[in-house]
């Protein structure tokens, strides 16, 4: 058979041609158009607003879905400029967004994917403490930068990857207390600029890393199952932050290490201390009674021989010498403001027992001795006594409050109270150090603040140091520890009772804490109708009239006005018309009410904060929140829910949050 002929050129022409005309007129496939597209769309950057979205539909609260607050999350975007748009986040100057805190919203399930945030260029600081996350620790390794994160009180377990914090290099604060996380710290945690670190209440073991940035102002590792010594940079720390692991050992706790670094067997220099103080206080009680024994004897021979001698004259002889002491700081009995304040050297009179002082935390002890001999200096006096600095030998300053009009329950009830309120952990409320029960009076003892009340700066001409910026912050925490509050008791139809600006304590970075709080239920309900700020709203001070739960709010408003406005409330002083309301003008919220609706409302704010640029707007929404919270009519008055959320959406400027970050170096404790 004859081979065919390959085609001649002609014809490999015309397939040529008919092949390219069959390309060009009949397109690909839509999968290989697909193919080629997909590259192209991969590369597009998602914005904020889609990532934060993202993340919030992986959230889920006690109803299964995203926390309510957060459904609000949707356009525009979630910053305009330095202001927020949308709840818990904050933003940079530049509108990007710089924090996310999403405290307190009854988050439950599996930590979410934090590492999903990564792509947010200027993620600064996460919150996601006070709610009921489970499971492991998030892999956050991804958040290189990340400054501060917060995941404190929620149900998280298990151990932490040793590398874990290996690429957070310019990492400043964790707070991790009260989880369930075990096994060994992990040594990538000593950041090298780490300031702030909380591991407390939780299962980890094994020994401690070594801790050596100077910088570091703050570890609390207390209630876990540590061993072995405590390094030397954590030394200088007060013992109490290592209290509750019973293997560890070396200063600042009073156990040595032996050879191997356990705790050394035996009795502490203490225990061997106190035994030789109780022998001797036996012997001497003993010779005591041989000596008063023979003393009467000899007394009653020598009232024979000279019965005009007086008994028990002030001579001094061998056996009962005149010690040279100087008066006692009795904080019972102090003098009052104003005089002059001796500094004790030494204990007079009975010596107290032992259970009288009652503490709340374990942690922290020392006696009632201890608040005797302290240095005293009386802050001032209140509607229910006095109160006390002391300056303790070791350990931070304390404030000693007497309170007299405290009979509203007997010990058993009032111990249970007291209880109660130590189990309460937010940071701006006061926490209770300990406290004294008597039948005249009670003592409570708190933490020293050192910047003092919110009215002594208000008021006492060193209103400048707050500016707009510290004063809405000052406004935020007071809210949330209030909001706090009504969570956490909500038997109480006022779980405050007493909020007022001078019960608001500033700590070392002006963040606020509140204090006298939830007293009601011991205070004898007289006393407490007459002198706490809640029974001084319109539906109390009615004829007939009772507190409900917008009591505090109505408090709340007033403290909002009073830090805007710079005013005194005279409302806590009374002053009622015969309807049982203050007189027209007579308080603050009158004469706010009366100056906006007059469209005055550049002669409402303080002087001190009107040279805010820019700020007026913002100045303007929280006045707004003040007068919602002061509605005389309590059906109007605004839920603190939706008080919370109103001063939420307020920005906080951006150079107030730089110079806290530069003021909180003498902080103790911020989480």
């Amino acid at each position: 058979m004859a081979r065919p002929r390959p085609p001649g050129p002609h014809l490999r022409l015309a397939v040529a041609i008919a092949f390219i005309a069959a390309v060009l007129w009949f397109p690909p496939p839509a999968a290989t158009q697909q193919a080629v597209v997909v590259p192209a769309a991969a590369a597009a950057p998602r914005s904020e607003a889609d990532v934060l979205i993202a993340f919030r539909d992986t959230l889920r609260g006690p109803d299964g879905a995203p926390p309510g607050p957060l459904r609000t999350w949707g356009t525009p975007g979630p910053c305009r400029g330095n202001a927020s748009a949308w709840y818990g986040v904050s933003c940079h100057g530049n509108g990007t967004v710089q924090g996310l805190q999403l405290e307190r919203l009854g988050l439950a399930g599996a930590a979410p994917d934090i590492g999903a945030l990564a792509v947010l260029p200027g993620l600064r600081a996460l919150s996601l403490s006070d709610n009921a996350l489970t499971g492991a620790f998030p892999n956050v390794s991804a958040l290189a930068v990340l400054k501060m994160l917060y995941l404190s009180r929620n149900r998280m377990s298990g151990v932490i990857p040793e590398g874990t914090f290996g690429p957070m290099r310019g990492l400043r604060k964790l707070y991790l207390s009260g989880n369930e996380f075990s096994g060994p710290v992990p040594g990538s945690i000593t950041s090298p600029r780490l300031l702030e670190l909380s591991l407390a209440n939780n299962r980890f073991e094994g020994p401690l890393p070594d801790f050596s940035q100077p910088e570091l102002r703050f570890v609390d590792v207390s209630n876990n199952n540590l061993c072995g010594p405590i390094p030397t940079g954590l030394s200088r720390f007060n013992a109490s932050m290592f209290t509750g692991n019973s293997l560890l050992c070396g200063k600042p706790l009073d156990v040595e290490c032996d050879e191997s670094g356990a705790p050394r067997s035996g009795m502490s220099k203490l225990m061997i201390i106190a035994i030789v103080i109780i022998i001797l206080g036996v012997l001497l009680c003993a010779g005591g009674v041989i000596t008063g024994v023979l003393g009467s004897r000899r007394g009653s021979s020598r009232r024979r021989r000279a019965p005009a001698e007086s008994i028990g004259g002030g001579d001094q002889t061998p056996s009962n010498p005149k010690l040279q002491t100087a008066p006692a700081v009795n904080i019972e009995n102090a003098p009052a403001a104003g005089q002059p304040q001796p500094r004790a050297t030494a204990t007079g009179g009975r010596r107290p027992r032992r259970d009288e002082l009652v503490f709340i935390n374990e942690g922290r002890r020392f006696e009632i001795e201890d608040l005797l001999r302290a240095s005293a200096e009386v802050l001032g006096s209140g509607n229910f006594g006095s109160s006390y600095k002391a300056t303790l030998c070791e350990g931070p300053a304390v404030v000693v409050k007497r309170f007299k009009d405290m009979n509203g329950v007997g010990r058993e009830d009032f111990s249970e109270h007291m209880r109660r309120l130590g189990r309460l952990a937010h940071p701006n409320l006061l926490p209770l150090v300990a406290y004294l029960y008597k039948k005249e009076e009670k003592l409570l003892v708190t933490d020293h603040m050192v910047n003092g009340s919110l009215a002594q700066l208000l008021h006492g001409n060193r209103s400048s140091i707050l500016d707009w910026g510290k004063r809405l912050r000052i406004i935020k925490g007071a809210a949330r520890g209030l909001a706090h509050l009504y969570d956490e008791l909500p038997m109480l139809t006022v779980p405050h009772g007493h909020l007022k600006s001078s019960n608001v304590l500033l700590d070392a970075a002006f963040d606020p804490v509140l204090s006298d709080y939830a007293l009601v239920p011991v205070v004898t309900p007289s006393i407490a109708a007459q002198v706490m700020v809640a029974y001084k709203s319109p539906e109390c001070v009615a004829p007939h009239g009772k507190p409900s739960k917008k009591s505090d709010v109505w408090s709340l408003g007033v403290l909002i006005l009073e830090v805007l406005t710079g005013k005194f409330p005279a409302s806590y002083l009374g002053g009622n018309n015969k309807q049982g309301r203050q007189q027209q003008n007579a308080d603050l919220a009158g004469w706010v009410h009366s100056v906006v609706s007059e469209e005055r409302t550049d002669e409402v704010f303080d002087k001190d904060i009107t040279g805010a640029r820019g700020a007026e707007a913002d100045m303007v929404k929280l006045l707004q929140v003040g007068l919602g919270c002061c509605d005389d009519d309590v059906e109007r008055r605004w839920e603190l829910k939706t008080v919370i959320a109103r001063i939420d959406e307020i920005p906080v400027p951006a150079e107030t949050v730089v110079t806290v970050e530069a003021a909180s170096s003498g902080e103790q404790h911020r989480p």
